[in-house]
């Protein structure tokens, strides 16, 4: 186990949470399947927890009660490297939830992702403070990023 893990808090999806991640990302599996015993807050047998690993990052989701919903202030970054790998996960991980502004997507649990394509960062990293504007400008009028619109604004700027 890596020595620091996200650990997912939902109500009584964990397992279908883990199998929905690990459906969507080409380097995923599923791990263990803790179960409630008796005594618990939960049904005996019930899932408490499930682990599972996307893209390398070991990752944790727990059963815990309605008591804690997610929010934006936490999210995981999808590092893209292409158009087509920013519109197969966007595509994917909207299914049944809630598209944000600038590369975000709220999942249908409330998990927020962001896909972004590595061309961006490195846009809006760019010593030219003009093209880096224009590139911050176009991301600021989208939802899903669109490599193409920002490699135009980027190019005219």
């Amino acid at each position: 186990m890596q020595k620091i893990t996200p650990f997912l808090w939902f109500n009584d999806q964990a397992e279908e949470a883990m199998n929905f991640y690990t459906s969507i990302f080409r380097n995923s599996k599923a791990g263990d399947i803790r179960r409630y015993a008796e005594g618990g807050p939960a049904p005996k047998g019930a899932v408490m927890s499930a682990s599972f690993q996307i893209e390398g990052q070991e990752l944790i989701a727990f059963n815990g009660g309605p008591h804690f919903s997610f929010t934006p202030a936490i999210s995981l970054f999808v590092d893209c490297k292409t158009q087509e790998e920013v519109d197969e996960l966007w595509d994917k991980l909207s299914e049944g939830g809630q598209p944000q502004p600038c590369g975000w997507v709220t999942d249908k649990f409330g998990l927020s992702w962001q896909i972004i394509p590595r061309t961006l960062g490195d846009m809006l990293q760019d010593s030219n403070a003009r093209k880096s504007k224009a590139a911050m400008q176009a991301m600021l009028q989208m939802h899903k990023i669109d490599v193409q619109r920002l490699e135009q604004a980027y190019a005219e700027a």
